[in-house]
């Protein structure tokens, strides 16, 4: 029987996802086994210039995940927090790669559980992948540079 949505376990996993790399799809892959559902929420913020647009971004995702029911992949405009509320997730799903990520996420995750009483998350970046991050994949698109290695393999840019 499955649960219903007031006791499904529902985490959200935002981001700008631009694009979405190998380090992403692990954090997701990882997540599932502790959750029902992951929904991958692209944040939208006019101030960052990404490379993808965002519809791109949502395609490219959705298609990357279309066997997988589990994962659904949405934008939101707003607070993080009150998109998961809109959404039914009582969790919030990040990834660390190092210190620094830690310091972020912590003061986030803090700020977020008293505002909203939101759980977040944190999962450690796989040791090999601790070096990639969208930034960086970005920056090797934009001087032409392949990324294959660097984006779930499946994935169609």
């Amino acid at each position: 029987m499955e649960p219903s949505i007031a006791e499904k376990r529902i985490a959200l996993f935002p981001g700008t996802f631009d694009p979405f790399t190998i380090g992403h799809e692990s954090l997701v892959r990882r997540g599932l086994a502790l959750m029902d559902e992951i929904v991958i929420a692209i944040g939208v913020n006019e101030a960052k210039k990404s490379y993808f647009t965002l519809e791109k971004r949502i395609g490219m995702i959705r298609d990357f995940y279309r066997e997988e029911p589990r994962v659904r992949v949405e934008s939101y405009d707003s607070l993080t927090i009150s998109f998961a509320k809109e959404i039914g997730a009582r969790y919030i799903l990040r990834g660390i790669r190092s210190v620094v990520d830690f310091e972020y996420e912590k003061t986030i995750a803090d700020m977020n559980r008293t505002i909203s009483g939101i759980e977040t998350f944190v999962l450690f970046t796989e040791p090999a992948l601790t070096h990639i991050s969208s930034t960086h994949v970005r920056e090797l698109l934009r001087y032409g540079h392949d990324i294959s290695n660097f984006i779930p393999q499946g994935m169609k840019i």
